[in-house]
Formats: structure tokens, C-alpha cells, sequence
């Protein structure tokens, strides 16, 4: 039996223990892909042998001259010996990458807005050093041999150029052999990694000494910094260098911090890139070592319908849709994640993405369709046969595609680069209800379309990791040729109305040229004329119901040799 005494003794309380305080969270260095990606071009007097130095000569000539730390084409031009034509090109490019929206260029659409605010320096300096950077190679196809008798060559430089021709993509039938996000940014950070420091001195100041170790950088020459790199994570909002960095962090903006030796940002810089290689190591290592999510190499693309086909989605990278082929595939805005998306080995296929975007990449695409709602920065679209494109952007490049046509809505000119072959272009000819809103939302301008003024640069890309035959990079790329106005058609894009939310658009927000709208305009007057004839046609009803049965007919025979019949059933399907 208990004590009563000893069972009305209260228990001694637990010792209390301290709170645990939330381990702050750990945020590595990443790479910007959007200069990388978007921002090379294959000029070659845009590319220095001796970065280092022949950019700090350019530094100190244009700061002596020039007290605004801002250029504009004319003034550019002759510091780079471009011509005013390619300087523009250049400030274009940079604004398209820039990573401060803060930056007055990054708002300028129409050219003579560019040509007024013009470019920073530093964000100039870093652009052109980083013009020597090499792409990642592709992994090479274990059955070259076979691929090659398939894939023609019809230029003398395609075993210079091609990274994968589409039909080595759907021999593949995944992008095992495309360098993944994961490779691209140990790459991007291998190069920063071995090049910071030549980075940091253009942008940096000597103190009173002017010996190396006097270098140093204030806060706003080190915000530069994130035109190249930033601290974030999956599922993480991007974070400002300067906030994240020790010796700049919770600065007083009315007291600027004092500038700090770049020896010790340098060293700074270099650990955080050690740190971030590391973990992406780490990453694919656990990655390869855990179950293979890699598909059945044995399953044919043919065989492989949408249902079983999901974008794979990073917060901090691009939405992928990849894959597709012999489909129709929609996606919305609600369906993306992020603002960037790359269509990668899609083959037979109608894809509509219909939603605001900042960036979009179309590669190694064949026989397909592709309409991008709208692109406030840049899409790019790169080994591509016989794709149609229809979408409105503020630019677009075009590299190393054949037999393609391109509807486009465009603020600045087309760039056209690489091995191309018989590409056409012509006005933006569609149109769905959200439309205006997403190019509102992202600063695409209706009332600029540059689609006939494409600009042409070299045959080869100097930012390949290839090697090419002396003299080659000299010769220009083929341009392309206009859509004959006869054979310019709308393009009706089907409303999902289950899935899409009504929008105000309800025709095509460009101006038509005069040329296509009176094309557009006689084909409708013939289409209203034949539908009158048919009406007034006075047919016994067995010769009605002949005709509406050979009408049928025809129309079915179309849907089947367009290839237009599989859309249709996918619709249906939804």
C-alpha cells in the first residue's frame, strides 16, 4: 500500500530545457543561366584572348571619357570597333539578361528608348569577359554511325556544329545525353570559379597606394556580381548578394558600408563556390546511387501518350516539357512553376504553353507546332527541323534549325546564327483571350513587330567547346526568306474552356503588314463566297446529302494527311 504522505508529494517539475533555436537556412551560390544561355553572342571582336587585361584598358578609357558609367550605341561602337548596328545589338542582349530590374534598360522597349539610357559599365565588363565561355559538350551517341546515315549533311560544317540533330534526340528518347541542369551549373561555376578574380579586379577601385592588394569594392560595384550569380535554393526566392554577404549584410543605406579588400570578397567568393560544387556533387551522387528514374530505353516515343508525361519542375530552374511526341499538349500559366521553360525533344506533336513568361528555350524539336504565349526576355530556339513557332516575345535567337517557320510578334530584330537552312518568317497569326494580358504582364509591346528584319552573325559559334577550321567563323549565316503573303493562314488555337479563364483578347494584337491583312482579307471573302454559293445552290436532297458526304470526305482526308487527325483526337481526349 502507498504512503499517503509519500502519494500527496508533488513530483519535481522536469528541468526545463532551452528552447532550441531554428538552425538558420543554409543557401548556396548558384550561377545565373540567363546570361549563359542567353547572353553569348558569336561576334568575334567580342571575344579577348587576354580578358583581363584588354578589359581594363577598355575600363579606364571609358570611365576617363565618360562620367555617366553609361553607353550608348554610338558611344559604344567605336570603344569595341563595332558598328553602331552591332553595339545596339550588344545593349539589346545585355538588357535581355540584366538581373536588376531596377536598371532603367531593362524597362526600355522600343529601340530609341535603348539608344537613349544606354548600358552600365560594369555590367558592360562583365558581359564581354564572359564571351569567352565554352558551352558543355553533349555526351556523344553510342550509334553515331547509324544516326549519321539518317541525319543529312547538307553543309560541309555539320560535323563541326551539330550537338544533337533531332533524330539522335529520338533515338535517345530522354535527355541523357544533353548535359543536365545539374552539369550546366558545375560547369558555369567551374568557369566563375577559375575566372572571379580577373572578375572582381574590373570591378573593383584602387586605393591611394595602387598596388594589387589595394583593390577594393564598394556594395554597388559588388551588386554587379549578380548579373552572374545569387544565393537561393529550390522552392527559395532569389536573395540580394550584398544581404547575404558578411561584410556588406543589414548595411545602412544612408551610411554606404565601407568598401572592402577583394582579396577577401575573392576568398569569399571562391568558398561559397567550393561549398556549391560540393553539394551539386553530393546531389548526383545520391541521385545515381538511389533507384534509376531514368525511362525504359525500350519504350518507343510513339508509344508514350501525355498522360504519362509531367513537366519537371525546379523553382529555381526552367520548367521542362520534354518528350512529347505524337500529341497535343497544353499547358496554362497555373500549370508552371517559375517563369522560364525549355521544350526539349518534341517530336509530331502540337504544344500550346499559354502563359507569361521571362524566358523559353525550343531545342532539338522536329515535325511540331510550338505556340509560347508571351516572353518579356528571350526565347531561343536551337537545333530544330521543320517546327513551326508562333509567339510573341521581346526577342528571339535562332540557331542551327532547318526547314523552319516562324510566326513572330517581336520588339527587337531576329538574331540568326549557326548552320541554318531555308527558314521563313512572317506576322504573329493567332491568337487566345488571355493573350494581351501576358504580353501586358511581361512588357511585350503589340504595336512593335521586327519580324522582317532579321539580323545574321557568324556560321559558327565561337562559345562551342568544338573546334573549327580556320576562316569558317568569317562567313555569315543564311538568313531567312518572308512567308509568301498567298500562303499566310491564322492559326486558331482550340478553347479549353474548362481550363481557361476568359481574357479580353479576341483577335491578333499585332498589325497585320498591308501585304498579309489583304491576304487575310481575300481569303475570307472567298471562304464567305463559297459558303453563299452553297447556301444558294438549289439540290435536290439526295445531291445535298452527296455533297455534304464528299465534303466530309475531304475534310477527313485532309485531317489525315496534315496529321491534324491525332490533335483532334487528343482534344476530344481532354
Amino acid at each position: 500500500m502507498t504512503d499517503p504522505t509519500t502519494a500527496e508529494q508533488p513530483s519535481e517539475p522536469p528541468a526545463s530545457t532551452p528552447t532550441p533555436t531554428p538552425a538558420a537556412p543554409t543557401y548556396h551560390l548558384y550561377p545565373r543561366r540567363e546570361p549563359f544561355e542567353h547572353g553569348l553572342l558569336p561576334i568575334p571582336k567580342l571575344i579577348f584572348s587576354d580578358g583581363a587585361l584588354t578589359l581594363s584598358q577598355l575600363k579606364s578609357s571609358i570611365l576617363s571619357s565618360n562620367s555617366s558609367h553609361r553607353l550608348t550605341p554610338e558611344t559604344l561602337a567605336p570603344f569595341l570597333q563595332l558598328s553602331v548596328e552591332h553595339a545596339r545589338l550588344l545593349i539589346e542582349t545585355i538588357s535581355s539578361v540584366l538581373h536588376d530590374d531596377s536598371d532603367p534598360l531593362v524597362k526600355a522597349g522600343a529601340p530609341k528608348e535603348i539608344d537613349e539610357i544606354g548600358v552600365n559599365v560594369f555590367d558592360l565588363l562583365i558581359f564581354l569577359y564572359i564571351q569567352s565561355y565554352k558551352r558543355l559538350l553533349p555526351k556523344g551517341h553510342k550509334d553515331s554511325a547509324a544516326v549519321a546515315d539518317v541525319w543529312p549533311s547538307t553543309s560541309a560544317f555539320d560535323g563541326f556544329l551539330s550537338a544533337l540533330s533531332p533524330l539522335q534526340l529520338v533515338r535517345s528518347n530522354s535527355r541523357r545525353f544533353m548535359p543536365s541542369q545539374a552539369d550546366e551549373e558545375a560547369h558555369q561555376l567551374s568557369y566563375l570559379q577559375k575566372h572571379m578574380a580577373n572578375i572582381l579586379s574590373l570591378l573593383a577601385d584602387f586605393t591611394e597606394g595602387g598596388d594589387d592588394d589595394s583593390l577594393v569594392l564598394s556594395v554597388d560595384k559588388f551588386e554587379h556580381l549578380g548579373f552572374l550569380i545569387y544565393f537561393g535554393e529550390k522552392g527559395s526566392a532569389k536573395i540580394s548578394l550584398s544581404q547575404n554577404a558578411p561584410f556588406f549584410a543589414n548595411s545602412d543605406p544612408d551610411m554606404p558600408a565601407v568598401p572592402v579588400p577583394a582579396s577577401q570578397i575573392l576568398d569569399w567568393l571562391l568558398q561559397n563556390i567550393s561549398s556549391t560544387l560540393k553539394h551539386i556533387a553530393d546531389r548526383v551522387s545520391l541521385k545515381e546511387s538511389g533507384p534509376s528514374s531514368s525511362p525504359d530505353p525500350d519504350v518507343q516515343m510513339a508509344d508514350v501518350g501525355t498522360g504519362s508525361l509531367k513537366p519537371s519542375v525546379s523553382h529555381r530552374g526552367p520548367s521542362f516539357i520534354e518528350g512529347i511526341s505524337k500529341s497535343s499538349y497544353v499547358k496554362q500559366a497555373s500549370d508552371l512553376k517559375g517563369t522560364s521553360v525549355k521544350v526539349v525533344n518534341c517530336h509530331e506533336s502540337v504544344i500550346y504553353i499559354l502563359a507569361p513568361l521571362r524566358y523559353a528555350t525550343i531545342y532539338g524539336c522536329s515535325d511540331a507546332t510550338i505556340v509560347i504565349g508571351a516572353v518579356g526576355k528571350a526565347i531561343r530556339v536551337e537545333h530544330c527541323e521543320r517546327v513551326h513557332l508562333i509567339t510573341a516575345a521581346r526577342r528571339i535567337c535562332i540557331a542551327n534549325c532547318r526547314e523552319c517557320v516562324f510566326f513572330l510578334g517581336v520588339n527587337q530584330q531576329p538574331l540568326i546564327v549557326g548552320d541554318n537552312h531555308k527558314l521563313q518568317v512572317a506576322p504573329f497569326n493567332t491568337y487566345y483571350s488571355q493573350l494581351e494580358e501576358h504580353m501586358s504582364q511581361v512588357g511585350v509591346d503589340p504595336n512593335i513587330n521586327r519580324w522582317d528584319e532579321p539580323v545574321t552573325l557568324g556560321l559558327l559559334d565561337p562559345h562551342d567547346s568544338l573546334s573549327h577550321p580556320a576562316g569558317v567563323s568569317d562567313v555569315q549565316a543564311e538568313s531567312a526568306s518572308r512567308v509568301d503573303p498567298d500562303q499566310y493562314t491564322n492559326f486558331v488555337i482550340p478553347n479549353w474552356s474548362e481550363i481557361e479563364n476568359a481574357g479580353p483578347t479576341k483577335d491578333n494584337p499585332f498589325p497585320l503588314p498591308d501585304a498579309y491583312l489583304a491576304s487575310q482579307q481575300k481569303n475570307i471573302k472567298s471562304l464567305a463566297e463559297v459558303k453563299q454559293i452553297l447556301r444558294e445552290t438549289q439540290l435536290e436532297e439526295s445531291r445535298k446529302r452527296e455533297l455534304s458526304s464528299a465534303l466530309h470526305a475531304c475534310f477527313k482526308d485532309w485531317l489525315y494527311a496534315s496529321g491534324n487527325i491525332r490533335q483532334l483526337y487528343c482534344l476530344q481526349g481532354e
